[in-house]
């Protein structure tokens, strides 16, 4: 299928803004949040919000919380990590995405704000994701969530994060989530794909882009092929929370995060693998700029209902 001409015309934009080398991380968080602030549809859901803070291993962390108007305690839950190869992106980048998955889903859902590099690199975010399950299990009466049918979830290096999630508490023992929901999930820091090679410019995010962030996020000493980092290459996949992956067909992570759901499928996991022809990566950020993107969350939204219905 072609490019969807919604997200050729981003594209396009973003290429006229300017490519290469970032000039800081600063930089980057406010170009991201001008872009969500762009590409965010203008008629977003009223829900109740309410901002949190949770002890963290270092300290305390944000967290905001997502409720529908109408919502009926204990329900299921989402846990969202949000994207931005741990280096940009925040919960008020990704404002959007979550409020669209909770009313689209009519689940409680929660955003993370976890610890970003260069000043947390790898591995501070995974262990406050871990942190935020561990919560967000203990804390389940207050938060009005039902912690049987809780998931975990995220976009890009968020998914990565939920992924990992998954695998620490399955190591520790703890309850594991009722389902993942990974968007566009990034699985191999160490592959060469054909979708990487082939989308790795002119397309987001941009080769140049990814690896002066994985240098921020990975600094020397990190084995990027570990599997914390690069969950396709764990050998120990069985038994992880059912899982509902979306890829983009125009996104250089497309090939490893169908790769991953084919592992998850050999190792006896339920996965659905959906890829949305014509789309680009984050394009679940761009919903009110790209009617299909609109669409393609929509669908996730729903999707993750169904399942945590019958967790």
């Amino acid at each position: 299928m072609p490019l969807d001409r919604h997200a050729s015309r981003i594209l396009k934009m973003l290429a006229a803004a300017g490519g290469g080398t970032p000039a800081s991380p600063a930089a980057v968080r406010a170009s991201m949040l001008e872009l969500a602030r762009a590409l965010d549809p203008r008629d977003l859901p009223v829900l109740r919000v309410e901002e949190l803070q949770l002890p963290g291993r270092v300290g305390e962390l944000a967290m905001r919380r997502y409720a529908p108007q109408d919502r009926v305690a204990p329900g299921p839950a989402l846990l969202y990590l949000h994207g931005g190869i741990g280096v940009f992106g925040s919960a008020q980048t990704h404002d959007a995405v979550c409020r669209l998955l909770c009313a689209d889903s009519g689940i409680t859902l929660l955003s993370l704000d976890y610890r970003l590099a260069p000043e947390h690199p790898f591995p501070a975010a995974a262990d406050d994701a871990l942190a935020a399950w561990r919560w967000t299990q203990a804390q389940a009466g207050a938060l009005g969530i039902d912690p049987a049918r809780c998931a975990i979830g995220g976009d890009s290096a968020g998914a990565t994060l939920a992924i990992d999630a998954c695998r620490q508490a399955r190591a520790a023992g703890l309850p594991l989530p009722a389902a993942q929901l990974l968007l566009c999930p990034v699985t191999d820091l160490c592959a060469v794909t054909p979708s990487r090679r082939e989308f790795g410019d002119g397309f987001f995010p941009s080769a140049a882009l990814l690896a002066w962030a994985l240098d921020l996020y990975c600094p020397p000493g990190i084995d990027r092929c570990d599997a914390r980092l690069s969950p396709l290459r764990a050998g120990d996949l069985a038994g992880l929370p059912r899982a509902r992956i979306h890829v983009a067909e125009f996104d250089p992570f497309r090939d490893e995060g169908e790769a991953y759901a084919a592992a998850l499928e050999a190792a006896g996991v339920d996965v659905r693998c959906t890829r949305h022809d014509g789309l680009i990566h984050h394009y679940y950020g761009m919903a009110g700029a790209i009617p299909a993107a609109r669409v393609a969350l929509k669908e996730a939204a729903e999707d993750l209902r169904v399942v945590l219905a019958g967790a």
